[in-house]
């Protein structure tokens, strides 16, 4: 275990307690939801291995677990969309953190070029349902805030399908 990160011995200290003591799960990996600062909008949801939490506390940087490429990842590191951490908090069972943050340049987060990773809205309500038919996505950003073939070239999509 890292020394910046304590036992969990009880209830208590996990929830009441001074010391961080996260709880990664099976994987190794700690869910991470990343909102901008000033607005509070959601950029993007990630995860943090161990090493990836220790360097975002050592680099007030944003970096993170990708899961299909099995690797660190400093967020902006091709793309210059770094994000500084203005604050990283812990859920009460420490089990997921919050980061807020500024994001460098056009303050885009998500790689397909918007601003944000969640861009669709889901229909929800009975008529969503009654269709009987696969859901149709809402964009709810209509431009892209960068061109993601010019950022990053022709690298594969991170995305596993």
């Amino acid at each position: 275990m890292n020394p910046l990160f304590t036992a969990r011995t009880s209830v208590e200290q996990v929830e009441e307690g001074l010391l961080l003591a996260p709880k990664f799960d099976a994987n190794g990996l700690i869910p991470v939801v990343t909102t901008d600062v000033n607005t509070g909008e959601v950029l993007m949801h990630a995860y943090m291995n161990e090493e990836a939490l220790v360097k975002t506390i050592e680099t007030g940087e944003a970096h993170y677990y990708s899961r299909s490429r099995q690797q660190l990842w400093h967020k902006g590191q091709s793309s210059g969309l770094v994000q500084k951490v203005a604050q990283l908090t812990i859920d009460d069972d420490q089990d997921c953190l919050w980061m807020q943050v500024i994001v460098a340049g056009s303050g885009a987060s998500c790689h397909v070029g918007y601003r944000s990773c969640f861009y669709r809205r889901i229909p929800t309500g009975k008529s969503a349902i009654d269709s009987q038919q696969p859901l149709q996505l809402t964009f709810t950003e209509t431009k892209k805030t960068f061109d993601p073939k010019a950022v990053y070239g022709d690298a594969p999509n991170p995305t596993q399908l």
